[in-house]
């Protein structure tokens, strides 16, 4: 158990400072995810302050989703890593005060996707080919009913997400997971969306997911960059002219859950 390091920020609360002081133990590598810390009445007598303070501390910690908090005879506090969901409720927030176009999220996209997805390449597994070929039979075009298009669409989307995750990039990989997060909240079939329309919209991405999985699975990156781009710039022509009503929709933890259920695990 790492000793408090007592040089840490002057802020208002004791329990402000013990809570940056334990994110520094994080940040420095001496707790990682699954690390218990020391019980309550310890850590309250290693860093000098009072119960309150303490308690306060581990709250904001549980509230920033840096430590789950469990009660009983063996409860505490564990170190547990951010998860992607709450990140991107975060960026939300932000954006409740912002104008996000379809334009906007392409121009992130065009310049980020190809980047993340030949950096991938090396990284890509069998599993990863496995769901990236599912990913593509699952939007194979056919005449669908309304869910089914919904669920394609949020499909389309996961064959980014694979991309992503095998990106050793951790950076870049929470940028496009983000973006992709969203585009996940922010898709919808338009209802006068003709059948003939969906089907062209369809097999033009599927048409350039199977190019960019061939290219992977050759361990060509330049292609793969090259492919992706045009994707990229061609999608969003598409779901502009044909396919997709974007809604600006701020999600909430609701709608996390409807939107995990709608994708396929990776």
């Amino acid at each position: 158990m790492p000793q408090p390091d007592r040089r840490g920020p002057r802020t208002t609360k004791r329990g402000d400072q013990v809570a940056e002081l334990i994110k520094g133990w994080i940040t420095d590598g001496r707790v990682r995810p699954g690390m218990r810390l020391s019980k309550e009445a310890e850590l309250q007598q290693a860093f000098n302050v009072s119960r309150g303070s303490m308690r306060d501390a581990l709250k904001a910690l549980e509230v920033q989703g840096l430590v789950t908090l469990s009660t009983g005879p063996e409860g505490g506090a564990t170190i547990t890593e951010v998860p992607l969901e709450r990140a991107f409720l975060s960026l939300q927030n932000y954006l409740f005060f912002q104008r996000v176009s379809l334009e906007d999220i392409y121009a992130a996209r065009r310049a980020l996707e190809p980047l993340l997805a030949a950096g991938a390449v090396a990284h890509l597994t069998a599993g990863d080919f496995e769901a990236l070929e599912r990913s593509i039979e699952v939007c194979e075009p056919f005449a669908a009913s309304h869910e089914h298009a919904l669920d394609q669409r949020h499909e389309d989307i996961h064959f980014h997400d694979v991309l992503a995750a095998a990106n050793p990039n951790a950076f870049l990989r929470c940028l496009c997971q983000i973006i992709n997060q969203m585009l996940h909240s922010l898709v919808v079939v338009a209802g006068n969306v003709t059948q003939r329309d969906y089907q062209a919209f369809g097999r033009a991405t599927v048409a350039a997911h199977r190019e960019i999985l061939e290219a992977a699975r050759r361990r060509d990156a330049e292609s793969v960059s090259r492919l992706m781009q045009e994707h990229m710039e061609q999608a969003e022509a598409q779901l502009r002219k044909v396919h997709a009503a974007l809604r600006q929709k701020l999600v909430v933890d609701s709608d996390l859950g409807l939107h995990a259920r709608r994708r396929r695990p990776q």
